[in-house]
């Protein structure tokens, strides 16, 4: 009877075509890393990061730069994948505390669990659901922090689940948000737009150069009638929008501009239903706030807007004497890391010293 009852409970793997799995789901290995150590690595050697893992960027300069001492307060305000964390937890050396930020409630989850299984409990490692806009309400229970660590970056685990809506390249529903629980998707905030709303919004959130041509088909397709509501229906309107090009241009040229703005559109429309210049604006002014005296501030960037937001709050608390030191120049990361994880290539890291 014991034996029926296991052959009930038990999954077998997901099937796929070919010798290799293609789609995320299929990539039954890649999701469980602590069984298939061997095949992540495999991956990770080729230049890819494996299916449902977030490969930390820029680890080594960032501790380097806190300067983290056992029995400190520590705060990730961005928690993700939990590889930051992990090497931060790693400094304190079972002394002190750390806490972990998220609004994503489907991976904060995974990676408390994750934390939790390396022995990382509650006594040293506190994980809360809410947004780093809202580091005033962590202070209230973990006091002056030491060090703080953001990475403003989108998890690859997001981007690469279809069912997250982060990317063009798969089939998903054209959602975007960092918490599905909250807020409107992308698909419901095109539905809606007006010609002028979104073309400000493609040049204000990714410098996107035919901002009115992409911006006209999608609000023109839509008020025919028509929807937007998945990643390749959005993909397919960018690139009518982008048939101009034909004329004139090689065939690899004008897909190497669709594939752009495609990108940049996605970006766009990720940074809009997600507020996210609002909120990192939100935590900078109260950043200095939570801080302990002489605390430390690391926060990795990916565009422009988001580094002239953090250089600029930088550069204007230390003229008034709240910060004593901040970076001169961004930190990149060095040409193996990019090349072991091409999506570091457009990381910048700044730094903050509280006085």
């Amino acid at each position: 009877m014991e034996n029926q009852n296991q052959d009930k409970n038990h999954k077998r793997r997901v099937r796929y075509k070919g010798s290799h799995p293609r789609t995320f789901s299929e990539k039954y290995k890649e999701h469980q890393p602590e069984k298939y150590g061997d095949t992540v690595e495999k991956v990770i050697s080729k230049g890819s990061t494996p299916a449902g893992m977030h490969i930390s960027i820029m680890v080594k300069e960032i501790l380097d730069f806190l300067q983290i001492k056992p029995g400190q307060t520590g705060l990730d305000a961005t928690l993700g994948y939990g590889g930051h964390t992990l090497a931060m937890l790693a400094c304190l050396e079972g002394k002190g505390h750390m806490y972990g930020l998220d609004v994503d409630p489907i991976e904060m989850e995974k990676t408390r669990k994750r934390l939790e299984d390396k022995g990382y409990g509650p006594d040293i490692m506190t994980v809360k659901h809410i947004n780093f806009a809202d580091i005033d309400k962590v202070y209230e229970e973990s006091g002056p922090i030491d060090f703080v660590l953001a990475d403003l970056g989108v998890s690859s685990m997001q981007i690469d689940n279809p069912m997250r809506g982060f990317s063009y390249k798969v089939e998903g529903p054209l959602d975007l948000r960092l918490n599905p629980e909250a807020g409107i998707s992308a698909a419901e905030r095109l539905s809606t737009i007006t010609l002028s709303e979104l073309e400000g919004m493609l040049v204000e959130n990714s410098d996107e150069p035919y901002a009115y041509e992409i911006a006209k088909e999608v609000t023109s397709y839509i008020k025919k009638g028509e929807k937007i509501e998945t990643t390749t229906q959005l993909a397919e309107r960018i690139e009518k929008a982008l048939q101009f090009l034909i004329k004139g241009n090689k065939k690899e040229e004008v897909e190497q501009e669709i594939k752009k703005s495609c990108q940049r559109t996605f970006q766009a429309l990720r940074i809009d239903v997600n507020s996210e210049f609002e909120v990192l604006h939100e935590f900078l002014e109260k950043l200095p706030g939570v801080m302990a005296p002489g605390g430390r501030i690391a926060i990795l960037t990916f565009h422009s807007g988001e580094d002239v937001l953090v250089k600029k709050s930088f550069k204007n608390l230390q003229k008034e004497g709240i910060y004593s030191e901040v970076a001169k120049d961004v930190i990149r990361p060095c040409a193996e890391e990019c090349f072991r994880n091409g999506r570091a290539k457009s990381t910048k890291l700044r730094w903050a010293v509280k006085a």
